[in-house]
């Protein structure tokens, strides 16, 4: 985590508050004090020079080490206590007069209840000493020598042990050269871990989904608008990709709002009509419902039985649906995850659909892609664009295509940051919009009341806005309701006969209301980036104005603060992706979290986007020239985690 210098020693007479220093001293007193709380203090001296070393957590062991008279050398940031400079919980330990100092800086590792930086400390360096062979080169001197990289073994061994002129900041901020050589390692066992796939990828026999044109053209022939450019020319992409023998790995991407869903069904028309099934997978019950409401009005009166998939549907209806995927008659096939439980069957799967791929976490997405579809084409959407440095690492292996246009007649949305004092001005602004037959999403973070946060619930915020606007109606959506609760809320909110729904999250992807022109989302200092920008897209889609008013609560912290400026000035999707990776950090952005792994220990995308570049070429070069110490380098960085890497 970082280093300690404890290879100098400060008189006790010449410590200044503020600063991390190492002491030595003669303990003069120990006792264990009550005042407001139970507390171990000790006073050590240093000739005429006093410093009180103080613990609030202690074992008996600790009171008993720092018995009077016992020497004593400890390591803590130095403050002005009541009687004079003090340590809190400083690390100390006896030792005997004229003990050496430590020649090298001193390692502070994570560790854990019962495991202590000392015992720690030891492990690693028995390790080092002991085990050469653990640090052996993976990489042959013409990848090292013209990127000027660290030997393997020197860098490890300086990192953990390094000697007392080493640059304190450069190790901390991880600029070093020792830290180079790790980080570029990492980024090159990324890289070779995703060409590999990739490789393989195009080794192994997908279905030709040419299709006949049949049913795209009839879908073509009922749509009540027109296609973009971008979508035409990512359609072009897709079908490609399709009537190819390689399994297709597609990335679709498109703001909020591009028209990714009708991209998706001409490509799910394709694959039906070559004799496939296809299967349709979003994150979200209700987003799910929201894709099989659209499509099954879209492809209504065609040749084509759609199976609707979901963990809250009755046993009944479940069961028909299984027994309708699993015999063939069922062609299209949309849900959630349920769609990869164990006991579905997708005999005849030709294309996967994933939206909002990165909310499923990466066993997740492995356990679709190994459900009889390793030989399937996929093609995943999202609606959070993935900044550069994201698609050249994580997705290396999938080809992408961006929908960078919108279609006409999208109004942009007014952003409006409003401070809860403002409350009532805003009830009045929708009361106004609902007069004029307009319609408005108020989202909040809770469903219900919690101790920790004191936060607007969804349940106590339809209750004040159905006594503040009781002219209008007032629907409540949230998603510990009852599928067929939620599902006859959002109807009667598309018919217009909700003017104001109150709603949690669940209404973040996919809702599409043209006439709802207003966004209210309360404590938007909760939600993170992504969340704002998705939420803010659900207004707009119409032909009047619309507004999304972030409804804060003050005090901010300095990140909340830093979140709001950036949705306030940015609309493009790419532009706020990028400040939400530098601000989040790629694995929570990628919804890699939930699969237990972190992708990336020590390089940072941001900060180290040469590095990859670098990483990139040098992957090719291996694999290549030497493919054995490819194989080596992978096992040492990813050993059994390859698997998530190609997810």
């Amino acid at each position: 985590m970082r280093y300690e210098d404890q290879t100098r020693l400060c008189p006790i007479a010449a410590l200044k508050p503020g600063q991390a220093w190492q002491v030595e001293g003669t303990v003069a007193n120990t006792e264990i004090q009550y005042r407001g709380r139970r507390q171990l203090v000790c006073l050590i001296e240093d000739g005429d020079a006093q410093l009180v070393l103080r613990f609030f957590h202690f074992y008996p062991s600790q009171s008993k080490a720092l018995a009077p008279g016992k020497r004593v050398r400890a390591f803590g940031e130095v403050r002005e206590g009541h009687f004079g400079p003090e340590m809190i919980h400083p690390g100390f330990h006896v030792v005997a007069p004229g003990t050496p100092l430590p020649e090298r800086l001193t390692p502070v590792y994570p560790t854990t209840g019962g495991l202590v930086q000392d015992v720690l400390r030891k492990l690693v360096h028995n390790a080092l000493v002991r085990n050469p062979a653990c640090l052996a080169e993976s990489l042959p001197p013409w990848t090292r020598e013209p990127r000027k990289l660290w030997g393997f073994a020197e860098s490890v061994t300086y990192l953990h042990e390094p000697p007392p002129d080493a640059s304190q900041s450069a190790l901390d901020q991880r600029t070093h050269p020792a830290w180079t050589r790790l980080k570029f390692d990492e980024l090159l066992a990324q890289q070779l871990s995703l060409k590999l796939h990739r490789r393989a990828r195009s080794r192994r026999r997908a279905p030709r989904l040419a299709g006949d044109g049949s049913l795209t053209g009839a879908l073509h022939a009922r749509l009540p608008f027109a296609l973009t450019r971008a979508q035409q020319r990512v359609i072009a992409e897709i079908r490609h990709d399709l009537a190819r023998a390689e399994p297709m790995q597609r990335l679709l991407q498109g703001d909020v709002g591009s028209g990714k869903t009708v991209v998706a069904a001409l490509a799910a028309l394709q694959g039906i009509e070559s004799g496939y099934q296809v299967a349709f997978m979003a994150p979200t019950e209700i987003l799910a419902e929201q894709h099989y409401r659209k499509l099954a009005s879209w492809l209504d009166g065609l040749p084509i039985e759609i199976a609707w998939l979901s963990g809250g549907l009755p046993a009944k209806e479940r069961r028909k649906a299984l027994v309708a995927i699993e015999s063939g008659a069922a062609r299209f096939a949309i849900g959630t995850h349920a769609l990869f439980q164990e006991e579905v069957t997708l005999r005849q799967l030709g294309l996967a659909i994933v939206d909002e791929q990165h909310r499923f976490g990466v066993a997740q997405r492995l356990a679709l892609r190994q459900k009889g579809i390793g030989d399937a084409h996929q093609l995943m959407m999202s609606a959070t664009p993935i900044p550069r440095t994201l698609a050249m690492s994580f997705y290396a292996d999938l080809d992408v295509s961006v929908i960078d246009e919108m279609p006409p007649g999208r109004m942009p949305v007014v952003t409006k940051l409003v401070s809860q004092r403002r409350r009532r001005e805003i009830v009045e602004r929708v009361r106004r919009l609902c007069t004029a037959g307009r319609q408005v999403y108020w989202v909040c973070p809770l469903i219900e009341e919690s101790e920790k946060l004191e936060l607007q619930t969804a349940v106590a915020l339809h209750a004040e806005l159905t006594t503040s606007v009781p002219e209008f109606t007032v629907g409540l959506l949230h998603g510990r309701m009852k599928p067929a609760e939620k599902g006859a809320t959002m109807e009667a909110f598309v018919r217009g006969e909700v003017n104001v729904l109150v709603a949690t999250t669940v209404i973040e992807v996919g809702v599409d209301v043209p006439n709802a022109s207003m966004m209210v989302i309360e404590h938007a200092e909760r939600f993170g980036l992504a969340q704002l920008h998705q939420l803010r897209g659900r207004v707009g889609r119409g032909t009047e104005e619309s507004l999304c008013v972030l409804l804060f609560e003050e005090p901010m912290s300095e990140a909340a603060k830093a979140r709001l400026k950036v949705i306030y000035e940015n609309s493009d999707g790419f532009e706020i992706a990028r400040h939400d990776l530098s601000i989040r950090g790629p694995g929570e952005v990628l919804g890699a979290r939930q699969s237990g792994t972190p992708l990336l220990r020590f390089a940072d995308l941001e900060r180290d986007v040469r590095l990859l570049e670098q990483a990139r070429n040098a992957a090719d070069e291996l694999l290549r020239r030497e493919p054995t110490a490819a194989r080596a380098h992978l096992e040492r960085w990813l050993g059994g985690r390859q698997e998530f890497i190609k997810a």
